[in-house]
């Protein structure tokens, strides 16, 4: 499979998850995001492995992430995005975004979803909405997945 790179003021995002850094995105995922708070790694590696992930880099340094749970032909789920602290509010997010919507196995998509609690000004520029009958969506979710002790269900 073909790995895309796009490079940009001395940034670059790629596809290639030989480059990740497992070691920042746990840390920073399992420390640092509220949807993610706790995650195993051998999740997260699992997680990654089904996915279409984008890292954002310095150099060689990984700063940023996002991965895309996706059968590249009629759906796809946005997720585990992220920029770190000093890294932000330099527009690298929505590099990040312009990248992955542009991704050649993300067109014509039929439904492209994405959950977030505090980042919808970010996603509506890039056609993201609030679905217009919420009711249609279900799901089961697991908000203490990684902490099965503390799950109500």
């Amino acid at each position: 499979m073909q790995h895309e790179t796009y490079q940009r003021d001395g940034f670059s995002v790629s596809t290639d998850p030989t480059r990740l850094d497992l070691d920042m995105i746990h840390g920073y995922l399992s420390r640092e995001a509220y949807w993610a708070l706790g995650i195993p790694r051998e999740v997260l590696v699992r997680a990654i492995a089904g996915s279409l992930c984008f890292g954002i880099y310095e150099q060689e340094r990984q700063i940023g992430f996002a991965r895309v749970v996706t059968d590249r032909a009629t759906f796809a789920y946005l997720c585990d995005v992220f920029v770190l602290p000093d890294y932000r509010g330099r527009g690298l997010s929505k590099w990040l975004m312009e990248s992955i919507i542009g991704h050649p196995d993300l067109q014509g998509l039929r439904r492209f979803v994405l959950v977030t609690r505090d980042a919808h000004e970010l996603y509506t520029q890039f056609g993201f909405v609030t679905p217009p009958d919420p009711t249609a969506y279900m799901h089961i979710h697991h908000p203490n997945a990684y902490h099965p002790a503390n799950d109500p269900v």
